[in-house]
């Protein structure tokens, strides 16, 4: 049995009225490049535009109001980056203490933008879920709020309202398509639209070389399965077990899909050239997925969340010469 809230809507519309003077309403913003390459009505969500430069903003701030409202200055986190920026700069906008674990393999270039926050941090394993661990760890020992980067329901319901945004600017769309780490945004955005009976296919997107949530929703279990470094980043790393947004993600994913390297690659790549702006692999992996499947797609309305435009000079170099 699916442990779920069927009202998990309206905790969505709390989270948008707790959190909506603390970050931005992005842009819903048509692609001719993409609907004319798919025949299809493309429209991009640009979460790459929000403060600190991904959807995690939302998530944190809404979590870091509720634990500031209930008299807590000091809280504990783990990230791959994103999240800890979006921590970071929740604290720092509530006047709290937030210590953050990252893994070793952080780049720089996230590392510093987390301090600039005043944020305080701790290195330590080689992905997310080394993190996770030793972040869970160190909360309990100190008696400490731990701040989940996806497995609760408050940021959960923080990253659903896009999903808010999203129908203010388009009431009616076939898909959309989402990249998945955790499963919190995916969770939180399709438990919204679902909630308020909108029949749209919910589409989850993941690279195949760190694909936790895939293996879980095909295998019905969360699993230890091998991870090879990725492209998309903000969505590496091992799945908690016991995570919340499993039972979410089974009720609400229509459709799980894989992209390779190449693929996340090429699609960055593409869009980039076309639409002049940065974005992040995670991104790129919800572009990827959609090129995948594009046929299916002619003459109906698509939304591509770009979660994130968080990309160091080393990986945007990478990807521009491939």
């Amino acid at each position: 049995m699916l442990m779920i809230d069927q009202n998990f809507y309206k905790k969505v519309e709390a989270a948008h009225h707790r959190i909506q003077n603390d970050v931005r309403f992005t842009p819903l913003q048509y692609s001719p490049a993409l609907s004319n390459q798919s025949n299809a009505d493309v429209y991009l969500k640009l979460e790459n535009f929000q403060v600190t430069g991904s959807f995690k903003a939302r998530g944190a701030t809404n979590k870091s109001r509720i634990l500031y409202d209930q008299g807590h200055t000091n809280i504990v986190t783990a990230s791959s980056g994103n999240h800890g920026s979006a921590v970071a700069n929740a604290s720092k906008i509530l006047g709290i203490n937030a210590l953050i674990f990252l893994p070793n393999t952080v780049s720089e270039a996230k590392l510093k933008k987390i301090q600039s926050f005043g944020a305080k941090v701790e290195l330590v394993g080689q992905d997310s879920g080394d993190a996770e661990i030793a972040a869970r760890q160190y909360a309990e020992e100190n008696r400490l709020p731990y701040l989940s980067p996806y497995n609760d329901e408050d940021v959960m319901a923080g990253q659903g309202t896009i999903g808010i945004e999203i129908l203010k600017d388009q009431e009616q769309m076939d898909a959309i398509f989402i990249a998945v780490g955790g499963g919190g945004l995916i969770a939180g955005i399709g438990s919204y639209l679902k909630g308020v009976g909108k029949e749209c296919e919910i589409i989850a997107c993941s690279p195949e070389n760190s694909a936790a949530m895939h293996h879980a929703l095909k295998t019905g279990r969360i699993e230890k399965i091998e991870h090879l470094q990725t492209l998309s980043d903000g969505t590496a790393g091992a799945l908690e077990e016991g995570s919340i947004t499993f039972d979410y993600c089974q009720s609400v994913v229509d459709r799980s899909v894989l992209v390779s390297e190449a693929q996340i690659s090429n699609a960055m790549k593409s869009f980039m050239d076309q639409h002049q702006m940065l974005i992040e692999g995670a991104a790129g992996v919800a572009l990827a997925a959609f090129d995948n499947l594009k046929e299916e797609f002619e003459n109906k309305k698509v939304t591509i969340l770009l979660c994130g435009g968080n990309i160091t000079n080393q990986t945007l170099l990478k990807v521009l010469q491939t």
